[in-house]
């Protein structure tokens, strides 16, 4: 099974930066495609970087520019370094696989997630 651990979250000023990171354990290895997903209130999960085990990325628009997803497989680690925050990145973010890790009979899998606030 997958299990996530997502950390770094916080509250910064816009305009300010942070790193998230994600500890990825159980049953994924280096071929795994992953990604990091928010969702804010209100609002539904939608993944907003994604990498392949290769080390191709893909962002969506309204991130594409500022946030950077990398992966060390070596330790299992996924990041998402964001810079040039603004207010409406407010949100919890959540790293999964790519398309999310879901298991019959009990639906999708999420960690706690992290949570991320910024300031106008």
């Amino acid at each position: 099974q997958v299990r996530v651990v997502e950390s770094g979250g916080g509250l910064v000023q816009a305009g300010g930066s942070l790193r998230l990171s994600c500890v990825v354990s159980g049953s994924i290895d280096s071929i795994t495609d992953l990604g990091w997903y928010r969702q804010a209130p209100g609002t539904k999960r939608d993944l907003i970087a994604g990498v392949t085990a290769g080390g191709n990325t893909k962002y969506a628009d309204s991130v594409k520019g500022r946030f950077t997803i990398s992966r060390d497989n070596s330790k299992k680690m996924l990041y998402l370094q964001m810079n040039s925050l603004k207010p409406e990145d407010t949100a919890v973010y959540y790293c999964n696989t790519d398309p999310p890790t879901f298991y019959s009979g009990l639906g999708t899998y999420w960690g706690l997630g992290t949570q991320v606030t910024v300031s106008s």
